[in-house]
């Protein structure tokens, strides 16, 4: 936690530093909040999530399960929020005792520098905690050779097979954080304002870089034409442009080549048929590089790449749907499953929606959104293995059994 506070001291170089990087404006003030909140969690829970779990304790035996370090951890970062997805897994890693090898995205070098700066001023030996640059080639060839005991990834589905392919034969156990493609569905109880707010600003935030941002919205007919209103007047509400400047509410994205594949996506649906509803005149900083213009599309169809293929950029499609059993058979055709959001004021049925869902994690009037007492998870092509929460220290421990007879 002292290098949580030591991180923390450093904003004032990192929140521009994170806009020069990957472009996050800096109006948002980095990722400390989260960040804090995440360690400090972590750190609480770790006494009891450690903790022996005894069997038996007799005059004849004791039996129990331990859990030991799985030894070296590695852990590979993504750009798009290059501290609060490193500390998911450092900062329990170290907590359970292991020691921590860290790779960071070649677009936010400077993450990984700050985080060993900051766990070596606050007297995490070096060793212990170790920041590298390597190239995929050596990074497979690493996981390959067995140099690690774990390897957590977080990262395109691609990368995830890459993991995967140089692991093979190792029995390295691997956390895997691939792709997402989240949906939010609206029913015809919720707050029609409060869906509009939580869904655009997780379609957009960050441009639309996050893991968990929503990428596609169901809304059942009756709400569907005031939820396309209000969410246009949303959008047009934002600001594109410098992400140095406090005014800016989306900077550009992290590479053009980013933007490059939402821009074709957009193409491609407005070829077969879909409506562009934002103009992007109205966003003269899209220089048709970088700087992309958010939009939403109407009239879409899952026949789109956009409303199947991740499109990790500030794009959203919106379809009208009958009832729940329509929104449920289109949030579960995808090939990803990280988060669902669904917008009603019926628990029961967000739980009874939420149980047919294929996906990690089902929220009910939110999105967007990583709480550290449960577990991260992802299914399909997402990927595989568990952050946070108390199950977060099982994959970053072994279980050792002990079975003591005393007479």
């Amino acid at each position: 936690m002292a290098a949580i506070d030591a991180l923390e001291a450093m904003a004032p170089q990192i929140v521009p530093e994170l806009a020069w990087q990957m472009g996050r404006p800096v109006r948002y003030g980095g990722e400390f909040g989260g960040v804090r909140e995440r360690a400090a969690y972590m750190a609480r829970i770790a006494p009891d999530a450690l903790a022996d779990e005894v069997i038996e304790e007799s005059d004849r035996f004791t039996r129990l399960l331990a859990r030991e370090a799985q030894g070296v951890v590695f852990v590979i970062a993504p750009w798009n929020y290059p501290f609060l997805t490193a500390v998911n897994t450092v900062v329990p890693a170290l907590i359970a005792g292991n020691a921590v090898v860290l790779k960071h995205a070649s677009q936010t070098l400077l993450a990984g520098e700050r985080l060993a700066e900051a766990m070596h001023s606050a007297g995490v030996p070096e060793d212990v905690f170790q920041n590298v640059v390597l190239d995929h080639a050596t990074t497979e060839a690493l996981i390959s050779a067995r140099a690690f005991d774990f390897v957590n990834f977080t990262g395109s589905v691609g990368g995830g097979r890459a993991i995967e392919r140089a692991a093979a034969g190792t029995f390295t156990g691997t956390g895997l954080e691939l792709g997402g493609k989240d949906p939010g569905y609206v029913r015809t109880d919720a707050d029609l304002d409060a869906a509009v707010d939580g869904l655009m600003d997780g379609a957009m935030f960050n441009s639309g870089q996050c893991c968990c941002g929503i990428e596609r919205i169901y809304v059942q007919e009756s709400l569907y034409d005031a939820f396309v209103e209000k969410a246009v007047a949303w959008v047009r509400g934002q600001r594109l442009g410098n992400p140095l400047e406090q005014d800016t509410t989306m900077g550009p994205m992290a590479h053009a080549r980013f933007a490059a594949i939402a821009r074709r996506q957009i193409a491609d649906a407005v070829a077969a048929g879909a409506r562009a509803l934002i103009d992007v005149a109205d966003f003269p900083a899209d220089d048709g590089g970088a700087y992309l213009a958010p939009q939403i599309l109407v009239d879409v169809t899952h026949d789109m790449r956009v409303m199947r293929e991740e499109s990790f950029g500030p794009v959203v499609g919106i379809m009208p749907v009958r009832d729940d059993a329509e929104a449920t058979r289109l949030m579960n055709d995808c090939d990803y499953g990280l988060t669902a959001s669904i917008w009603t004021r019926d628990a029961q049925a967000a739980r009874t929606i939420g149980a047919q869902i294929k996906t990690g994690t089902v929220l009910m009037n939110r999105c967007d959104y990583l709480d550290p007492a449960l577990c991260w998870t992802g299914c399909k092509d997402t990927g595989r293995g568990t952050a946070l929460s108390a199950l977060g220290y099982h994959a970053l421990t072994r279980v050792k059994s002990y079975h003591l007879k005393k007479a």
